[in-house]
């Protein structure tokens, strides 16, 4: 049974409304100071993290219909507190800093993909036996470091659903899915994941990922497709509980693809992402006092152009061959406004340092000598990449370990792997740690596939991952 969502934009009513009641204070921003908040006001992104995990168990009806409004109450949970204590041009400055130079771009970019790989749609019916599944996960895993995470993710996904539509026990496909297509098979190239393409705008190589991540990638990727694997099959050769196959709801016809138009739009939204790393205009334009780069505007609106050009362009088959629907894009980008705000004073501490309220993260990466330990790089900034946004986690941590993209490439290449493996790897170790496990979760759920709930999600990837982890600090760190 399909699920039907009605998108309600309350959520996005109020906090555009909040946003407008500042607008006055905008000219005036001024900024956080990290070393001046205590703990407590990460409490509300607490408040966030917790509504995801338990709301959807103890009041799914509240939850599903109003879950917009939670979160923006959490959002007004540290606005109006910050707006009260430091003044409403702080809490403006908040607001829409995170808008134009962290949200927009990060929405723009998921949309974009979000809406052309919508456009392609694979006609026929595949099944899914444990050796196709395991071959897709092999193909998505690949083309995560050429397209990144989220288009390879939004170009499978359907196909994956569909071809397993006739199986009873999904749910580990899925979670899998999110392991190697969401997560780890983004980490050999900047394009992969957002936290390695930061690395590429701060000096990195663009080949130094690839050289020096491609042994844990690897180790990682095959560890997880053999265990994947050996459960497929366990659950596919189980056939007295799986349904008869003369029952799969998609019937069997020749494969063929609709909407080839839009491959030509992914190499545009990739050729965009990277156009904006290589090219470095010195022109910046001030939008609300906040100052963005020529060159990322230039590549926001051509993302959009895309987005509109896929809209008009996809055969209508194409769409309703994959059911599209903006319900899951809807859900990730109410959750992710909320975490977006709520997390700015999180980050704000971590980039204090020694003087903020989480010294001990810091102290925790460095000997008495104060030489980095790469086993604690790799774990502080994975756990913390978990359920904070991986992006600004690694840039914490690459300035932690001296922010020099020369010495962190040379002799401390240890240390920047590290950082790179666990931002990247450990997005898989909750639905928040990475935008496109969101993402694959909403659309499974509107394709009718009873995902795990926050936790039993995190009990598979604490009962997979961790170990490999473990093993991986021995193994390179």
């Amino acid at each position: 049974m399909r699920q039907t969502h009605v998108i309600r934009p309350a959520g996005f009513v109020y906090l555009f409304a909040l946003f407008f009641l500042l607008l006055p204070a905008l000219s005036f921003a001024g900024d956080l100071q990290g070393s001046s908040l205590s703990a407590l006001w990460s409490v509300p992104f607490a408040g966030v993290l917790i509504s995801i995990a338990f709301a959807p168990m103890l009041i799914p009806a509240i939850w599903h219909a109003h879950f917009g409004k939670i979160v923006a109450g959490w959002s007004l949970a540290f606005l109006l507190p910050c707006a009260y204590v430091f003044g409403a041009d702080v809490a403006s400055g908040s607001v829409v800093h995170t808008l134009f130079a962290e949200y927009l771009p990060f929405m723009i970019l998921l949309s974009s993909l979000f809406v052309i790989a919508g456009g392609i749609c694979l006609n026929g019916n595949l099944h899914g036996t444990p050796e196709l599944n395991a071959g897709l996960l092999i193909l998505g895993t690949l083309l995560a470091s050429v397209m990144g995470t989220t288009g390879a993710a939004m170009l499978l996904v359907r196909p994956l659903i569909r071809a397993n539509d006739n199986r009873r026990h999904v749910k580990h496909v899925m979670v899998f899915f999110i392991f190697l297509v969401a997560n780890a098979g983004g980490a050999l190239t900047p394009l992969g994941d957002p936290p390695l393409f930061l690395g590429f705008l701060q000096g990195v190589d663009f080949l130094w990922t690839l050289k020096h991540l491609a042994q844990p990638t690897l180790f990682l990727c095959l560890s997880l497709l053999v265990i994947f694997y050996l459960v497929d099959r366990h659950y596919y050769h189980n056939r007295e509980e799986e349904r008869p196959l003369q029952l799969d709801p998609t019937p069997d016809s020749p494969l063929s693809i609709d909407g080839k138009f839009n491959f030509l739009l992914l190499f545009g939204v990739v050729a965009f992402v990277l156009i904006s790393g290589l090219w470095k205009s010195g022109v910046n334009i001030l939008v609300l006092g906040v100052s963005i780069a020529l060159e990322n505007i230039v590549r926001d609106a051509g993302l959009l152009l895309l987005l509109v050009a896929s809209l008009k362009l996809t055969p209508a088959s194409a769409r309703l061959g994959n059911e599209f629907s903006w319900a899951p894009m809807a859900e990730v980008a109410k959750i992710f406004a909320a975490i977006f705000i709520t997390i700015v004073p999180v980050i704000t501490m971590l980039k204090a340092g020694e003087a903020g309220a989480f010294s001990a993260v810091i102290h925790a990466v460095s000997d008495a000598q104060g030489k980095p330990v790469n086993a604690m790089y790799f774990w502080a900034s994975g756990l913390l990449s978990s359920f904070l946004d991986n992006a600004p986690t690694y840039l914490v941590f690459f300035n932690t370990a001296g922010g020099d993209p020369v010495a962190l490439m040379g002799p401390l290449a240890g240390t920047l792997a590290a950082i790179s493996c666990g931002s990247v790897f450990m997005g898989a170790n909750s639905y928040i740690g990475n935008a496109p496990n969101m993402m694959v979760k909403a659309i499974a759920e509107q394709r009718g596939i009873v995902m795990p709930s926050f936790f039993a999600y995190m009990a598979w990837s604490c009962g997979i991952l961790l170990p490999l982890f473990a093993l991986m600090t021995f193994l390179f760190f």
